[in-house]
């Protein structure tokens, strides 16, 4: 039996996924440092609302909203012990909303991060990682999501954790990874290696690529290398930020237009995702921008680094090197490792990015 992703894509060439949930819940009043997924019980409308608004603009997969939800990071707000139903909500809410149109939508349980850094460099074991997704991926399952999507993640250890934890729910899964740090994610993984990284998962995953990041250009380059390395028939994911966050006001905005974003849209087919979507600051009217776009657009050459830059703008010299090299650059050593983690977890004590 064939999952839904395969499914839908046997009949038409691309997905259009949805596009943040953090930053556009801000606006709905959520404050600064606050869980999102508290929401899901406690204001249970605007995740409803932002759902639909993603389905209405387009949409063929909208994500949960409970990237934080596994208990380790829910235990900063004193719920490690409402996984199931801060998750099972989440679900609920997602399906409502995907289930309010005539046509197919996928509900995808996201699971991000935990926020904790995976042994040898930091405190939590493989057994543990992989218990608190397992938790969270059933739960997710129960409220009756499609599918999992095990997002944001930057190191091998937590990415294998996340997807054996989340395949006891029997669910497909998709995975991605965020490339921020110089065109590779924060523990040092190159967008180049992920091809051959997600063969060791176990189950492996139906679709795999790139989230998150540090703007559009960046996420393309990125899927560039990934391309180069995929097997035929792999199904490839861009999930951009809106550009670049900017501080205005003591306030956190994204320079992308729904120009920019609908120009992404179009470069990321042609370099070879099949769903392509938004992340940080992507609200309903970019992705309708997005579904325009790739509704008039037939599949084009494969852009090289130079078209990518003139349309989108610039990236990172890292980013830039691998695509000279192949994708193929030397991995950092074990201190390099450490280096990054002490960053991750200085950054994991602020919210999440979505």
């Amino acid at each position: 039996m064939t999952d839904p992703i395969h499914e839908m894509l046997a009949e038409r060439p691309w997905l259009l996924a949805d596009g943040a949930t953090g930053t556009n819940l801000f606006l709905a009043g959520l404050g600064h440092g606050d869980a999102p997924e508290l929401w899901n019980v406690e204001r249970s409308e605007p995740i409803h609302d932002l759902g639909k608004a993603f389905v209405d603009a387009g949409a063929d997969i909208i994500l949960t909203n409970s990237f934080g939800g596994t208990r380790h990071r829910l235990k900063l707000h004193k719920a490690e012990d409402r996984v199931a139903e801060l998750n099972v909500a989440a679900a609920r809410l997602a399906r409502r909303a995907a289930d309010s149109v005539g046509r197919r939508v996928l509900v995808a349980g996201s699971l991000g991060p935990t926020g904790e850094l995976f042994q040898p460099l930091g405190p939590l074991t493989e057994a543990d990682g992989v218990a608190a997704f397992r938790e969270q991926a059933e739960a997710l399952a129960e409220g009756g999501c499609d599918l999992l999507w095990v997002e944001t993640m930057s190191s091998v250890e937590e990415l294998k954790a996340a997807v054996e934890g989340a395949g006891a729910s029997g669910l497909p899964i998709v995975c991605t990874m965020s490339f921020d740090t110089n065109g590779r994610t924060m523990m040092g993984v190159m967008p180049g290696e992920v091809a051959a990284l997600v063969k060791t998962l176990a189950p492996r995953p139906v679709a795999y690529g790139g989230n998150c990041g540090v703007g559009a250009a960046e996420l393309v380059a990125a899927l560039l290398n990934m391309a180069e390395s995929a097997d035929p028939g792999d199904v490839l994911v861009a999930k951009s930020n809106c550009g670049i966050p900017e501080f205005v006001e003591d306030e956190i905005h994204y320079t992308g237009t729904p120009e920019l974003m609908a120009d992404y849209a179009r470069m990321a087919l042609d370099v070879g995702a099949r769903i392509i979507g938004g992340c940080c600051g992507t609200t309903p009217m970019h992705v309708a921008a997005m579904h325009q776009a790739l509704s008039a657009h037939d599949k084009g050459p494969k852009p090289n680094l130079e078209q990518i830059v003139a349309c989108l703008g610039a990236i990172s010299t890292g980013a830039s090197e691998q695509q000279q090299a192949g994708g193929l650059l030397q991995r950092p050593d074990r201190e390099g490792r450490r280096r990054r983690g002490r960053r991750r977890e200085a950054a994991n004590e602020d919210t999440p990015r979505f």
